[in-house]
């Protein structure tokens, strides 16, 4: 590949990047459903014809952005190497996170609740993310049990459902009342009545 070829492709990259911050941001204020992609395109600057480029439809740029977001956290917070322990602490880590971030943390409340239904072009994407999340969960728990630092009697596949319940309503929560309700205090204290240990 030429030089000239490898600056494009850097280019490119760029301003698929800048698409995707752009439609996180703009499916953040009015939901996917609200958006449009030439609302998107013109906040990037560039031509309708110009982002079908990079993504030929709203249904892969929606995608896109989801799965971009769940990388991000992977890289931060997952880690599936770290003990069971240092697994369940980054989840708390997450939550205290998404008290930083009410505009993701609105889209993937929107865009869970309308991806329920069959015909949403985010159902299977949702469908797999809370398979891994609660697969995560669970191995977390499973760890840790392992590690002799879980509670005798917690069932590492209930402490994981019951821990994304938790998670999701009080994302809820946080949104409808301006942000007071303390969603990574409450995580970590749930997290903490499951463990012989500090978290």
């Amino acid at each position: 590949m030429s030089i000239a070829s490898d600056r494009g492709y850097a280019k490119g990259r760029a301003k698929r990047a800048e698409i995707i911050d752009r439609a996180t941001a703009l499916f953040g204020e009015v939901g996917y459903r609200g958006s449009s992609l030439r609302e998107i395109a013109a906040r990037c600057g560039i031509s309708h014809p110009g982002l079908l480029h990079h993504f030929p439809t709203k249904e892969a740029l929606l995608i896109a952005v989801l799965e971009h977001r769940d990388e991000q956290d992977a890289e931060r917070f997952l880690a599936p190497d770290a003990s069971g322990l240092d697994r369940l602490r980054r989840i708390v880590a997450l939550a205290a996170h998404n008290e930083t971030r009410r505009g993701i943390v609105e889209l993937y409340c929107v865009l869970s609740a309308e991806a329920t239904a069959q015909d949403h072009p985010a159902h299977g994407f949702f469908v797999e993310r809370y398979r891994r999340t609660l697969t995560a969960m669970r191995d977390a728990y499973g760890d840790a049990g392992q590690e002799g630092v879980l509670l005798d009697g917690v069932a590492p596949e209930d402490a994981a459902r019951e821990l994304v319940a938790l998670m999701d309503g009080l994302q809820l929560q946080w949104l409808l009342d301006g942000g007071s309700t303390p969603m990574a205090a409450l995580v970590r204290q749930r997290v903490q009545a499951h463990l012989t240990v500090p978290i």
